[in-house]
């Protein structure tokens, strides 16, 4: 199960992860808290008539397009994207950044125990940047891990199951933006990096990877399921723009950090299943 804010965070965020295992057998969810309501239009070819107006179903069949090339499955949690508001503005009354955490974590345990998944995966408690909905997602994803195996919490929600494992994304680290944009360069290649990398403060620390899952191979399928996102991802700019290349050959891997286990485990971690794996 992996648990993110709105549409376009699991194609941006540990994709291939899922397209690898799906395409193993895995049965794969992807829980999307919100329906990406007060998103913004990203991508200027899709800024036209009827988008903006129509933004929730516009990003609801672009949700479904992705998962379908992903080959998972997909549930929103039905709450409404609180927006990334100006600082001192108050979120939207009614939003998921304001629903009590009890609430939203009573949902989401409810999904887990219909579910029963092995391992779960999420942001850390940063979110992995500063919208409210991102460290929301991450407050209530912990919280429901906990929970779900407590047949004293949320009774209403069904029968108790416990997640062996929690991990949390390690995507878009500096580190990962320094390499690519150092190997680039090595090559002759414009790098679309710097500016990023000028964004990360210089003392940013080193990321501690606990699993680094080989998945170079479904990099593509990654992109197509990014694109399926129209109104979020320009086609020609951004995460689009380095070398695909560059980047199976220098980071083939997408990487996790595991924050809690039910199981014994040696780091670090290829396999996010490792410890659950009948025979091994």
């Amino acid at each position: 199960m992996s648990v993110h804010a709105h549409p376009d965070d699991e194609s941006n965020k540990g994709a291939a992860t899922l397209a690898k295992y799906a395409a193993e057998g895995v049965d794969v969810l992807v829980v999307t808290c919100t329906g990406g309501e007060r998103g913004d239009v990203l991508n200027p070819a899709m800024d036209r008539p009827g988008v903006r107006e129509n933004l929730a179903a516009v990003r609801r069949a672009e949700m479904e397009a992705a998962r379908r090339i992903l080959g998972v499955r997909q549930r929103f949690l039905g709450f409404v994207d609180s927006g990334l508001p100006e600082d001192g503005e108050p979120l939207p009354d009614g939003c998921f950044a304001r629903t009590p955490l009890e609430e939203a974590t009573g949902r989401l345990v409810a999904l887990i125990r219909e579910f029963r998944p092995h391992v779960i995966v999420t942001y850390d408690e940063t979110g992995g940047y500063p919208h409210p909905d991102h460290v929301r997602t991450h407050e209530v994803t912990a919280a429901a891990f906990d929970a779900a195996g407590d047949a004293g919490r949320h009774p209403e929600a069904g029968t108790p199951w416990r997640p062996a494992k929690l991990y949390y994304h390690g995507a878009l680290s500096k580190a990962w933006f320094q390499t690519l944009h150092d190997a680039m360069t090595a090559c002759g290649l414009d790098s679309a990096m710097r500016d990023v990398l000028a964004e990360f403060p210089d003392d940013a620390p080193a990321p501690e990877f606990s699993a680094r899952v080989p998945c170079a191979e479904y990099f593509a399928v990654r992109d197509r399921a990014l694109l399926a996102h129209a109104t979020q991802i320009d086609p020609n700019a951004g995460f689009m723009l380095h070398d695909r290349d560059v980047e199976r050959r220098v980071w083939p891997t997408e990487d996790y950090h595991l924050a809690r286990s039910h199981v014994a485990v040696t780091l670090p971690e290829e396999d996010l299943f490792a410890g659950l794996r009948p025979g091994r």
